[in-house]
Order: structure tokens, then C-alpha cells, then sequence
């Protein structure tokens, strides 16, 4: 059958609106809407047959639904009205009644399920051109800054608002400081122990009063006035390690921002202002989805500096010998008994990639050590009864502790992770 001759037959199975019409040739003459095609189509069958043309008022197949794009656009522009969005992606909730007459009208006509196009896409594109025109936005069919859907059930509007986010460093500058909030584990965090403020924290549900997290989140989520934050940090230090020199890269994850186009130098200058030199931040700016994994994934080498003390006297040479064995040395790790609690027990296998240091007297040192992801430095000191090895205190025959410990750099071989060729993948 000819298209015409097509047209003429979906016409006859009653009241078709044009973009249902012309929605069954979606495939014919690019560039038109399909309200065009079944308008041009009612057109030449009236001029052909010699009738008078008459638009039609009703539509079996969508209900109506189709003359309805501008008002769901409109809806939908009004339901984010205040928040600050360039790219955005529309979808639809389709009756199966609707569906239904769409798949029926083809099959009266003669023609494959997949002529044309579907309601729902159409409803997709039209409203989106039009939510486009109101907000200036652009869609973006991978992972858009917001998410309308339309329920044709029910006439309402979903809007999911996604995340926005800040990559950067952090150095940490003082000890005793965890990089996330730390629920106490008395209360499980909610301050009270049989409805009495709880001893171990305070009342405050915390096991210490601040952490990176807090002290640098809640200024990007003003910032970006959002509903809340999450940091997200690749790896993290011991509570009483300091985070020093290069930084530690972190995302912070803003839900439901109302304002993504910040000034991330002003930013920056705002989070050390309120840290009041606890912690530092530095490289701000704006991330994608895709770097909060990257960040947590990264197999980064980390540096190490620190302090300390052995039970006996060491001499200088045997020192010297010791840190040129464990320098580039693989290191055998049973998970540390400090950390067994809440760590799998598993044979870790470890490389140091570098050992140097230097005795301060015969019973105290400092130690510089660059190693392997996931390599426990406080137990490549101590041997952790064994669990190590081999370790500085096992080389040495003389047990040694770790009384301070800086992280000095955090590198990846994929470093700098944010850049502006990054952010355009």
C-alpha cells in the first residue's frame, strides 16, 4: 500500500488527531513533526477524494494526550523553578490503555508494531523540545543533571534533581581528627544510652567532634544549597595521622542542588576559613559522577613519615642495614590486630617501594617510606607480633613503635584526576 493509501486506512478506523496520524510514518520526510506529517497527510486525502477537510476534535488512540505537550512542559518547567540545571532527559509513564490503542491502530492498518515511532517517544521528544525552550537546558540522554518523568496516569511529575560535585585535596593538620563523621559505638549515634545522654560521647553521637568531612562539606553544601553532602575520600588515614605536603584527593556529593555554578576559588577560601586550620583544601572544582568511584577506586601509593621510639638501643649500622632490606622489599601482611575487628583476616602481599630515614638518637628515629596501597606502615615498624614480615623491629631484634605518622603524598598513575579533558569524557 502507498502512504496515502495507509493514511486512508488509519483514518477510517476513527477520530485520529494529527500527531497519531502523522506518528505512523515518523520514518518518511525527516525535519517535520508528526503533528506536520498528519496534517499534510489529512490535507492531500481531502484535496484527492474532494471532500471537505475537517480537522478532527477527538483521538481514539492517545486520548488527547497529544495536545497536551505545551502544559506538561509547562508543568514541568514550573517544578523546577529555582534550581540551577544545564542538561536534563524527559520519560514517560504510559497507560497500557494508551499503548494498547497505539499498537492496535497499527495492526488495523496493516503495518509492523515498529512503524513509525511510539507514543512515549513522541511525548519524550515534543515535551522535551519544549521543557528546552522554557529552561534553556539541553538533554542529555546519558546522565543528566535532571530527570523529569511524566505519569499520564496520574498527571503528575517526577523531578530527580542529580548530584552535583566538588573534587579537591585535603591536608589534614592536626591529629586526632577521622576523615567522616564517626558514629559512637555506645549509642550507635543517637547520643542517648536508656534515655540518658550518652556517656561516651557526650550526648552528641559522635565518637569525636569533628572530621574532614565536617569541617569541609557543610560549606559546598551551602555553597550549593542542597539537601545534603557526602564526602567521599580516596582511602583514608588513621584518625591520629596527619594528611600533609600534596593532599588527599576527596569528592564532596551535593544531593538536590539548588546552585552548581559556583566559584570553586571562593570556595576553597571559605572551607579554610571555617576550618581554622585543622584541615586544608586545595585544586577545587567541579567533578563528574564518574570521579566519586574513581576516587574511591584509585590504587594509589601513599608516603609516609614517622616517628619512632625502640625498647632498646639500635646501632646506626644495623639501622642502616635494616632500611636498605625493606627498601623495594614484598612484605608479607596478616590483617593487623588493630583493625581484625572489622577487617577481613587475610595474607596481604605488599611492596615498598622505597625505606629512608635516619636515627635522631640510639633509641629514636625518623622514617620516610613510599609503599603499595594497602600497605599497614605502623606494622612494617612494629612486625604486629609476627603478622608481618619481615619488618623494621623483626630485622632489628628489637621491638619499636610508631609514636607519630604523617601522610606526606597520595599519587595514582592516572593523576591529575579532574581535568578539563577528564570532565568532557
Amino acid at each position: 500500500m502507498t502512504v496515502l493509501e495507509d493514511a486512508r486506512a488509519a483514518l477510517a478506523t476513527g477520530p485520529l488527531c494529527d500527531s497519531c496520524l502523522g506518528r505512523l510514518f515518523a520514518d518518511r520526510s525527516f525535519g517535520l513533526a508528526n503533528a506536520e506529517r498528519g496534517h499534510a497527510l489529512r490535507v492531500t486525502l481531502a484535496l484527492a477524494d474532494d471532500d471537505p477537510f475537517e480537522e478532527s476534535e477527538d483521538c481514539w488512540v492517545c486520548e488527547g494526550e497529544c495536545d497536551r505537550f505545551d502544559w506538561w512542559a509547562e508543568q514541568a518547567a514550573s517544578a523546577v523553578r529555582g534550581y540551577e540545571f544545564d542538561t536534563y532527559q524527559v520519560g514517560t509513564k504510559v497507560p497500557p490503555l494508551l499503548e494498547e490503542n497505539d499498537d492496535l491502530l497499527r495492526e488495523d492498518v496493516g503495518l509492523d508494531a515498529d512503524a513509525g515511532e511510539a507514543l512515549k517517544t513522541e511525548l519524550n521528544r515534543e515535551v522535551g523540545k519544549r521543557i528546552g525552550d522554557l529552561t534553556g537546558a539541553e538533554v542529555d540522554f546519558g546522565r543528566p543533571e535532571v530527570q523529569f518523568t511524566l505519569d499520564l496516569s496520574t498527571d503528575e511529575i517526577d523531578v530527580q534533581v542529580n548530584s552535583a560535585f566538588v573534587y579537591g585535596r585535603y591536608r589534614k593538620l592536626e591529629r586526632d581528627i577521622p576523615q567522616t563523621k564517626w558514629p559512637c559505638n555506645d549509642c550507635n549515634g543517637t547520643g542517648l544510652w536508656q534515655g540518658e545522654p550518652c556517656d561516651g560521647c557526650d550526648g552528641t553521637g559522635y565518637r569525636y567532634d569533628e572530621s574532614v568531612e565536617q569541617l569541609s562539606a557543610p560549606v559546598v553544601l551551602e555553597a550549593m544549597d542542597g539537601e545534603e553532602a557526602v564526602f567521599h575520600g580516596a582511602g583514608r588515614e588513621d584518625v591520629d595521622a596527619l594528611m600533609l605536603e600534596s593532599g588527599r584527593p576527596f569528592v564532596i556529593e551535593v544531593m538536590e542542588p539548588r546552585t552548581r555554578d559556583v566559584d570553586t576559588e571562593q570556595l576553597e577560601a571559605d572551607i579554610n576559613a571555617f576550618a581554622d586550620g585543622k584541615v586544608e583544601v586545595e585544586g577545587l572544582e567541579p567533578a563528574t559522577h564518574e570521579m566519586v568511584e574513581r576516587v574511591k577506586e584509585l590504587d594509589a601509593s601513599k608516603t609516609y613519615r614517622m616517628d619512632i621510639e625502640f625498647d632498646e638501643s639500635v646501632d646506626a649500622a644495623d639501622f642502616d642495614d635494616a632500611l636498605a632490606e625493606l627498601d623495594g622489599a614484598t612484605i608479607q601482611q596478616e590483617t593487623p590486630q588493630r583493625v581484625a575487628h572489622r577487617r577481613a583476616d587475610l595474607t596481604r602481599t605488599r611492596s615498598v617501594y622505597g625505606a629512608t630515614g635516619e636515627l635522631t638518637d640510639d633509641r629514636r628515629a625518623e622514617l620516610r617510606v613510599h609503599g603499595e596501597g594497602g600497605l599497614y606502615v605502623k606494622e612494617l615498624v612494629s612486625s604486629d607480633e609476627g603478622r608481618t614480615e619481615p619488618s623494621l623491629s623483626g630485622l632489628l631484634g628489637v621491638d619499636a613503635e610508631v609514636t607519630a605518622l604523617d601522610v606526606v603524598d597520595v599519587e595514582g598513575e592516572d593523576e591529575p584526576f579532574a581535568t578539563d579533558e577528564y570532565l568532557k569524557e
